[in-house]
């Protein structure tokens, strides 16, 4: 597996399948980050979102919804897309950390979450889910 860093990013797929992401952790960035390419778009988020993910998981103890949606969307409550953007949350709000593109969490970090032995996912066409390990 790849140490998921610049020079040794983490090539994945959406949990659907469909496209090809890449990601990295950059400790040095001003917040540290997860960084994600995903078709030529760099995402950033905060560098403890899988940690935080499955740590959510755990408590919530079952299946939960991806609920993936852009920033400009609402996200449907309930899901691990609302629970990024919370003010519940351990960040007190938005996971993402470029604004206009702070949505998609739960799209490009669920897959690192998986490859790091920490949540299950589904993949399936649509409507996807992730539960702790």
């Amino acid at each position: 597996m790849a140490k998921g860093t610049k020079d040794d990013p983490w090539t994945l797929k959406t949990p659907p399948g469909t496209s090809d992401i890449t990601l990295w952790r950059d400790p040095d960035a001003s917040p540290p980050a997860l960084v994600c390419v995903a078709g030529g778009t760099e995402l950033r988020y905060h560098i403890s979102a899988p940690e935080d993910l499955a740590a959510m998981l755990r408590a919530h103890g079952d299946w939960m919804e991806l609920g993936n949606a852009d920033e400009q969307k609402e996200a449907r409550p309930g899901t691990i897309e609302a629970w990024a953007r919370s003010p519940d949350n351990p960040k007190k709000g938005w996971y993402g950390l470029k604004k206009g593109l702070r949505g998609r969490f739960a799209n490009y970090v669920t897959p690192v979450a998986e490859a790091l032995g920490l949540v299950e996912l589904e993949h399936n066409p649509k409507n996807n889910r992730a539960r702790a390990k």
